[in-house]
This record gives structure tokens, C-alpha cells and sequence, in this order.
């Protein structure tokens, strides 16, 4: 089966559950599911840098990444979780007989505060009334933007984007990227926030096609310097978890901070 053919069909199956569960399963579940992507992205993270001599997060950096995520799910807790996470990163290597173990530190730090603070974000989105729709709405627009950056990209770009960071990504990409974001965002925006006005749609649209492009070239630099293709293939045809959260990872705290700084709760 050819990878497109292996994407269409994960998409098949992931796509309907996934809907279920942010518009009508319990928001336990949904934070369960949340919590899940942290801990294997940190796992990935780790483990791809490890590939090319770096150190891995290990299993103490995947539970201190579930933990900050966690953390999101409960009133006032995020700040003490992360410094919590950061304490007992910073004396861990305390206990290590490694002759050093800064590069440990370093990964597991990265991977706090790279995947598991911003994905927690997530869950405060899903809390906030109407959360499911919006959670929705930022997954549907940051979907529709990557999908047609790629298409555009593949089928007419000429202009290189960030050669230095990622060869494969165009201007014209990034260009179709914004556009089908607000073109997206005005769609799904009628479904599921109808009392925003068309100026406050287009403007997460456009937020939300360019700060996604940030995180997929963020995510860019991380492979290129291991020299990794993806972060891993738990997802047939997809690659790994990270590699479809990238843009998510940014795109989640930037849509959650519009929302509330506005008082855009549906």
C-alpha cells in the first residue's frame, strides 16, 4: 500500500472517533487522549534524538511530560507542575552515574517545555464553554492549511521557503497555507462558532496559517539537525505523533490566548 493510500485510510478510522470525542465523548476521555500524545511525542522526541548520539528523555522525561500536561486539567496547577518538572530534571543527574548528563537534562527540559506545556494548552481550549467546537475548529483549520501548503507546494513551488531548515517547503506553499486557513476557518467558523463575526473568523484564520507554518519550520529544525525524515511511525503513513502535531504544538496556545484575550468564548 503507498503512502498516500496508508494516510486515506488512517484518516478513515482516526478522523470520526476523534470528532466524537472532542464534540460528544466525557472530557475526561479527551484529557486522557491529550496526556497520551505528550508522553509518546516526548518518547519520540527523545528517541530521535538519541538516533544521532544525543540522549534520549527516558521514561523519567515521558512522566514528567504527562505530568505538565496533565497538570492542565486541574485549576492552578500548570505553573507548580512545570517548576516541579524542572526541579527534578535539574537534580535527577544527582543520582546518575553518568560522567555527564547535561545532554539528558537538556532533552528532557526541551521536551517539558516544547511538547508538554504547549499541547496542554489543549485541554484549557476544551474546558472553556463551547471547548469541543473550538478544539474542532483549531484542528479543522490547521488541517486544511498543512494539507494544502503540501498540495500547493508539491504541485507548483518553485520559491524555497527556509532551504537552510526545510528544502521541501515553498513561498507558494506557504502562501496557499494562509489562504485555505481563512478559507477553512470561514467554512467551519459558520458550524461551530456561529456568533463570531466574519472579521474575528478571518483573523484565526490567518493566525492560525501563519503561527502553524512557525511551528512546522520549529519542528523542521529539530529533524534536520539529527538529519531525521520523521520523529517515528506509530501512525501509518503519517509518520510519527509529533510530526502531526507540529503545527498543532504552537498553533493550540496561540488559538486558546485569541479566544480568551478577546472574550471570543463561543
Amino acid at each position: 500500500m503507498s503512502a498516500v493510500w496508508k494516510r486515506l485510510a488512517t484518516t478513515a478510522v482516526l478522523l470520526p472517533l476523534v470528532v466524537w470525542l472532542v464534540l460528544g465523548g466525557p472530557p475526561w476521555l479527551f484529557h486522557a487522549l491529550v496526556i497520551a500524545l505528550s508522553g509518546a511525542a516526548v518518547w519520540e522526541l527523545g528517541r530521535m534524538l538519541e538516533r544521532t548520539g544525543g540522549a534520549s528523555a527516558g521514561w523519567l522525561g515521558v512522566a514528567l511530560g504527562v505530568l505538565v500536561t496533565g497538570s492542565f486539567a486541574i485549576d492552578g496547577a500548570p505553573v507548580a507542575a512545570l517548576a516541579l518538572a524542572v526541579v527534578v530534571t535539574m537534580t535527577a543527574p544527582l543520582a546518575s552515574r553518568r560522567a555527564l548528563a547535561t545532554d539528558v537534562t537538556v532533552t528532557r527540559l526541551f521536551g517539558v517545555a516544547y511538547v508538554s506545556w504547549l499541547l496542554g494548552h489543549g485541554i484549557l481550549l476544551r474546558e472553556l464553554p463551547g471547548g469541543g467546537e473550538l478544539v474542532l475548529f483549531l484542528a479543522g483549520v490547521t488541517w486544511v492549511g498543512e494539507s494544502s501548503a503540501y498540495a500547493v507546494g508539491s504541485m507548483i513551488g518553485r520559491h524555497k521557503l527556509a532551504p537552510v531548515v526545510s528544502p521541501g517547503k515553498t513561498v507558494e506553499g506557504g502562501i496557499a497555507q494562509v489562504l485555505a486557513s481563512v478559507l477553512g476557518s470561514l467554512l467551519l467558523g459558520f458550524w461551530l462558532v456561529p456568533g463570531w463575526s466574519a472579521r474575528r473568523v478571518v483573523a484565526a484564520g490567518v493566525l492560525l496559517g501563519v503561527v502553524g507554518q512557525i511551528g512546522d519550520l520549529a519542528e523542521s529544525v529539530v529533524k534536520r539537525s539529527v538529519g531525521a525524515k520523521d520523529t517515528g511511525g506509530l501512525i501509518p503513513g503519517h509518520g510519527g505523533v509529533l510530526d502531526r502535531l507540529d503545527g498543532l504544538l504552537f498553533n493550540t496556545p496561540a488559538f486558546f490566548y485569541f479566544v480568551t484575550f478577546q472574550g471570543a468564548v463561543p
